[in-house]
């Protein structure tokens, strides 16, 4: 996991010096002040930054910390025993992550760690808007659950070599940071980073297809375009599950991501194992963010769960699964670790507050 430096150091004289190392002359042409906006863009995107600290209103807001991207331990990718009995006791932190003070005010515990916030501390930090403030305060303590900052973002996973891997892929294939991406864009862009892979050859028809799937995923509402955030956590996740081995992966679950696996096996089946085919529909159902439609949910699941037919994430998708898999794969047996495994990738997925759908299973 990442390390934070103290909440009260801030990175601001460090910018500083680069803001003035950087800083055009009055006679600038507007192409080099575009290049400095792109430049900036692409430093927050190497931090795991959205808003440059010279952006708050230092008068009520806090600075925000410097975070530092996690390292890779050398026996990370050794195997990891995570059993399916006994349970792990779940406990929140007592104090506020951002204060690091205990008062007896409603504290919004995430639903991926076990930090705690106020209210009033997130909106001064920028992470929470006044309008935003009640839908917040109704999530964090509903059976979905509300992710803090720290686990929305699932770029802040990389480490710095895998970071400036994507940096990389998305400069060579000029995607802009903080820019939206239509479906043109999205295909176009696979199709570039298709050639880049190792295979070095662009997508087949059936790719390019489930690319569009894909896209459809990251835009549950039809805007028409990817946000920056949505785009940016799904090629974060597709190098995380290209890069790490499965152990390494297992790594990242915290306490509660492994109790909610846990819960949602023994949901499933009554044993020690479940079908191939309930694994497939574990895969597909596993997004639940919206509890304003209660039916769509399986409330003995708490927060982020596999949840019914009427989801957004399994709607269409489960008469389908059943069709591509044979009898004998839907009551093939899959145990407690092969469910753990095959589902790590779409867990992690889950993370985020956003609707979409950051890594659409096959099928």
């Amino acid at each position: 996991m990442g390390v934070l430096m103290s909440k009260r150091q801030t990175v601001e004289q460090v910018q500083k010096e680069v803001q003035e190392e950087k800083e055009p002359d009055a006679g600038t042409p507007v192409t080099q002040e575009e290049s400095s906006v792109h430049r900036a863009a692409w430093e927050r995107l190497r931090d795991g930054r959205g808003v440059e600290p010279e952006e708050f209103d230092k008068t009520s807001r806090f600075t925000p910390p410097a975070f530092i991207r996690p390292t890779r331990k050398l026996d990370d990718d050794k195997p990891l025993e995570i059993l399916l009995e006994p349970r792990e006791p779940v406990v929140n932190d007592e104090m506020c992550d951002i204060c690091e003070v205990w008062t007896a005010e409603s504290l919004f515990p995430c639903r991926v760690c076990t930090r705690v916030f106020h209210d009033g501390c997130l909106r001064r930090m920028g992470y929470l808007q006044e309008d935003g403030s009640a839908a917040v305060m109704e999530m964090a303590h509903t059976e979905t659950g509300w992710s803090c900052h720290y686990c929305d973002n699932l770029n802040l996973l990389l480490t710095e070599e895998e970071m400036y891997s994507l940096s990389e892929t998305f400069q060579q294939c000029k995607v802009i940071p903080d820019c939206s991406l239509t479906l043109e864009d999205f295909v176009r862009y696979r199709h570039q980073a298709a050639k880049r892979g190792e295979r070095n050859r662009a997508l087949s028809d059936e790719q390019e297809e489930q690319a569009a799937r894909q896209f459809a995923a990251l835009d549950p509402e039809h805007q028409g375009h990817v946000e920056w955030p949505d785009f940016l956590s799904h090629e974060s996740l597709l190098l995380l599950q290209q890069l790490r081995p499965q152990n390494s992966l297992l790594r990242l679950l915290t306490v509660k991501e492994r109790e909610r696996a846990r819960a949602a096996f023994l949901a499933l089946g009554s044993g020690n194992a479940i079908s191939e085919a309930q694994c497939r529909q574990a895969q597909h159902s596993w997004f639940c963010k919206h509890p304003a439609e209660p039916a769509s949910c399986n409330v003995s699941i708490s927060h982020v769960g596999p949840i019914a037919d009427r989801s957004p994430a399994s709607s269409g998708s489960r008469s389908q699964d059943k069709a591509l898999l044979p009898a004998e794969q839907e009551s093939r047996s899959v145990d407690w670790p092969t469910f753990l495994r095959q589902s790590i990738i779409y867990i992690l997925a889950a993370r985020p507050n956003s609707a979409a759908i950051h890594l659409k299973p096959p099928g």
